[in-house]
């Protein structure tokens, strides 16, 4: 099987077939003296993740996970984790033809219309909707746990959700508790995963996707180690004195400032807002 070059931070991605993904447990140094643990925790996560998708089901928002029946039909073993001949009983999921968010928005920013990007703050926040109303906190929420994939015609670009191995759910318990990275976590809370949380990083994805830039920061995510250090430490001081990043001019400001300051209780008071939002562009643009 194909490796692929993008790898999350306890997995590994192969190509499958055309249009599909194999994400397996990374595989750990030898060398590592953790190393067994560490890569108990990567199966843990995968398992966990494949049962996360199995709740979630099948919706617009959220990443394609190619069930047990359909395994079935192509020949594979009746059984969403994958058997001993792929590699470390990895998941199956639909590739995205345009890859991250992350990646499209430093690849193609100045290409992105207003209409684009107001469809995709929505479906950002339409996604983690659907994922609290079944029970699920994701806790990882950034543009690159969001993926740009086009419709079966091509005529438009939407998004899905992503990555949910660090996820945790009342019903399924949770995996290896993660939480997000910055500017997507508030230093301010509670070092747990909770829907507040998630509803905080939304604030910041939003304002991603309507800037094309991380809050705090001009241009694309620092990649070194030190400004990677410095920019952190910078956020996290910033956002420890409630002091965020004018959105005054922005039209979706007073939704994400909403959310950094925690004003929303609910995912779907976010959307509400955000649809409203949209709604009052639409009738200016008539």
């Amino acid at each position: 099987m194909e490796s692929l070059p993008y790898r999350g931070s306890t997995s590994s991605f192969y190509r499958f077939d055309s249009g599909t993904v194999l994400k397996s447990p990374m595989k750990v140094w030898e060398g590592n003296p953790n190393r067994e643990r560490l890569q108990a925790e990567n199966e843990v996560a995968i398992r966990f993740e494949g049962q996360i998708l199995y709740k979630l089901g099948s919706h617009p928002r959220i990443v394609p996970f190619v069930d047990p029946p359909n395994l079935h039909s192509r020949g594979l073993s009746n059984n969403r984790y994958l058997g001993p001949h792929t590699p470390s009983g990895g998941i199956l999921l639909s590739q995205a033809s345009h890859g991250t968010l992350q990646a499209y928005l430093d690849s193609n920013n100045t290409a992105i219309d207003k209409s684009l990007r107001w469809k995709w703050s929505v479906q950002a926040v339409e996604a983690v909707a659907h994922v609290h109303s079944q029970g699920v906190i994701h806790s990882d929420l950034k543009p690159e746990n969001y993926l740009v994939h086009a419709t079966a015609d091509g005529s438009s670009l939407d998004l899905w959700l992503c990555d949910f191995g660090g996820s945790t759910c009342r019903e399924l318990g949770h995996s290896i508790p993660h939480l997000p990275d910055d500017p997507f976590f508030d230093v301010r809370m509670p070092w747990i995963p909770t829907e507040a949380i998630d509803i905080f990083s939304l604030g910041s994805i939003i304002y991603t996707i309507l800037t094309g830039h991380w809050p705090y920061r001009e241009g694309t995510p620092p990649l070194k180690l030190d400004d990677i250090g410095f920019y952190e430490t910078y956020v996290n001081e910033m956002i420890t004195k409630g002091v965020f990043p004018d959105v005054s001019s922005l039209r979706a400001g007073k939704v994400i400032r909403g959310c950094w300051d925690h004003q929303y209780q609910t995912t779907k008071e976010v959307l509400e807002a955000m649809r409203l939002e949209l709604a009052a562009l639409d009738k200016e643009d008539v």
